[in-house]
């Protein structure tokens, strides 16, 4: 095997477990069971898992559980804090509450009134600028609450006063999806800009080579960047492809899971986005009757989606898994 092919079986192995653990954070992940997963032997794994993602195993999961539930007290208010502990793998609430105080600096409860206040504030005029609010009301590694994703633009989200709550003017429909196969390639590091350059630099030449540019796009985040810091926030870049597909260079293979979805339509700039999934999440979900669980949310850019380069306007659906509370 050459050492080309040696480092991409690497990547896709770990990438498996990565897709393992934020499937089962509900459940003890045993280093025994994740080596499995890898294909690696127990002994070594621990190693190649730090040196790869560059921090130990327990620290991933740890902050994986507690970034997780942090997005579901902020999407899910009225959902009480012992379930979102049961939901990311803590076995009480006194555990879970100590750990989070110590990743965030406050309490689930009073984090989640910070929370409420500062969507508050957003809904009530003021211009976000898309900077970290000020160290008494978030982690100051913390920066703006969803990313710009699929194009480019500046980070700027005008609110205007007195207009009627967000969940009042969405259109979301409850759709069942059926799983599908996509190839994608993974960006690490902020959201933003990087991620339009990304999308315009390394995926869209990719696309093109293999001739799948027609295929219908996903663009999938796996991290807050309002909770995990931006150098580890993961992106994927997916596209859908037949069953007899091979991929090559960086691209890996994985299968967005099928079931019932929330979808609503968005069309608008990269500067705009934040405040449809910011209102989906935080404003429609917790009215809906709804709840998240372990699948990824992504926007879905099917083949007729439009995009106006000289305005930087696109269009694609904001899609969140959800089953009944």
């Amino acid at each position: 095997m050459s050492s080309g092919d040696s480092r991409s079986e690497y990547t896709a192995r770990m990438h498996r477990v990565l897709e393992h653990i934020d499937a089962h954070l509900d459940q003890p992940l045993e280093l025994s069971e994740l080596a499995r997963v890898a294909h690696f032997s127990p002994f070594h794994f621990h190693r190649l898992f730090s040196a790869w993602m560059g921090e130990t195993l327990g620290d991933y999961l740890r902050r994986r559980r507690l970034e997780l539930a942090a997005m579901r007290l902020a999407a899910q208010p009225r959902l009480p804090i012992l379930n979102v502990a049961l939901a990311v793998g803590f076995g009480s609430s006194e555990a879970f509450t100590r750990a989070f105080k110590t990743r965030f600096g406050s309490a689930p409860s009073r984090w989640r009134q910070i929370e409420a206040r500062r969507r508050q504030r957003n809904d009530s005029g003021r211009i976000d600028t898309g900077r970290a609010p000020v160290a008494s009301d978030r982690n100051p590694d913390q920066v703006v609450s969803k990313p710009d994703q699929a194009a480019g633009g500046v980070d700027v989200h005008h609110r205007v006063s007195n207009r009627p709550h967000p969940e009042a003017l969405m259109k979301v429909r409850i759709l069942d999806r059926h799983p599908v196969q996509v190839a994608y390639l993974r960006h690490v590091g902020p959201y933003g800009q990087p991620l339009s350059t990304f999308w315009q630099t390394i995926v869209a030449p990719w696309l093109a080579t293999h001739d799948l540019l027609a295929q219908p796009r996903y663009g999938i985040s796996h991290g807050d960047p309002g909770i995990t810091a931006p150098d580890k926030c993961r992106y994927d870049a997916c596209v859908e492809v037949p069953a007899h597909f091979v991929a090559t260079g960086a691209a890996l293979m994985t299968t967005i899971p099928g079931g019932q979805y929330a979808v609503t339509h968005f069309r608008g700039t990269a500067g705009q986005i934040g405040d449809t999934w910011s209102a989906l999440l935080r404003d429609w979900l917790p009215s809906s009757g709804m709840q998240l669980d372990a699948r990824p949310c992504f926007e879905y850019y099917p083949t007729d989606s439009e995009f106006d380069p000289r305005t930087g306007a696109f269009s694609c659906d904001i899609v969140i898994p959800v089953v009944p509370l």
